[in-house]
């Protein structure tokens, strides 16, 4: 039991759940925004991958910390447009071209870090972002370290949440963003195309996802290598679901899964005598206990997976 006490009454603990948080943020609050407007986006492992390969490769061949995530973005983006054109418009399946897409995207990215580093034995490293630390309140005791102690990247996807939150519910673009993934034939009704609206709204999702897969090399490493992702897209696929699509449960949920990640790794180091395997197994058992009780209130948005043609009912 005290070895739980000091685990849970460390700072660096607490500092590094924001940290292995801050890429589920990102991850998750673009998965939601592709799923509130009805189209799910199953392109994310993907997209985050080749996020971090070429954010990494950006600023690896001369750029800035900062124009690496722009790039990352931009590249998410476009992968969300491919998604979006093939589903919206045209009505593909959701699940199959989301998939074609992490698999493109996935191997995509390790051809175009070969075709950069094709002889190197090692990953190459960058300089990645540096913890700020914001001054007067990261003195305050405890608090300080944890929250204003971090990269640029985690004060970003903070704000987003905020951003989100009240783009959402406080803007008519997002009472048509929810309107749309609920019924969007009152939506065109509105004189307001659907169509445009969810293929814009994946494209910024996608975005996120690309930026949540540059945190990786740029921030939380300083290299790429092509599994660095280890199924973190589908993590926040799951996440959405117990945040109930709400961006405010949304961080809620990745601060809960990167605290049993981080717990797990203190206790590897602790206790003797049981398999690894096992602590690798605790953050992935305890979210999906965690998913099953906030399912049963889940209320899947009406129109989620269901392709729009107008004039049908």
């Amino acid at each position: 039991m005290s070895v739980v006490l000091d685990i849970l009454s460390s700072v660096g603990m607490w500092e590094a759940i924001l940290r292995i948080a801050t890429p589920f943020i990102l991850g998750t609050l673009g998965v939601l925004l592709c799923e509130r407007v009805g189209v799910l986006n199953l392109g994310i492992e993907g997209i985050m991958t080749f996020g971090a390969m070429i954010g990494w490769l950006t600023v690896y061949m001369g750029a800035g910390l900062w124009a690496g995530l722009l790039v990352a973005a931009l590249c998410g983006a476009m992968f969300g447009l491919l998604h979006a054109l093939l589903t919206v418009p045209l009505g593909l399946n959701q699940h199959v071209t989301g998939l074609g897409i992490t698999l493109f995207a996935s191997s995509f990215s390790y051809y175009i870090f070969r075709l950069a580093v094709p002889t190197a034995t090692s990953p190459p490293t960058v300089e990645p972002f540096r913890a700020l630390e914001v001054p007067v309140l990261s003195d305050i005791p405890f608090l300080g370290p944890v929250l204003f102690n971090q990269t640029a990247p985690t004060y970003l996807a903070l704000g987003l949440v905020l951003v989100i939150a009240w783009v959402l519910y406080r803007t008519p673009l997002g009472l048509a963003i929810r309107m749309t993934g609920e019924n969007p034939h009152a939506v065109d009704a509105q004189g307001i195309d659907p169509i445009w609206l969810r293929i814009g709204t994946i494209m910024a999702g996608s975005a996120m996802m690309g930026l949540a897969g540059a945190f990786l090399t740029l921030a939380a490493f300083n290299s790429f290598f092509p599994t660095m992702v280890q199924g973190r897209g589908w993590i926040c696929i799951a996440l959405v679901v117990f945040a109930l699509w709400r961006p405010g449960r949304a961080l809620l949920g990745a601060v809960l899964f990167a605290f049993f990640d981080a717990f797990q790794l203190r206790l590897q180091t602790i206790v003797d005598g049981v398999p690894y395997q096992l602590f690798l197994m605790l953050p992935y058992v305890l979210s999906i206990l965690a998913l099953v009780v906030m399912a049963r209130r889940a209320r899947v948005p009406q129109a989620l997976m269901v392709p729009y043609r107008r004039g049908e009912r």
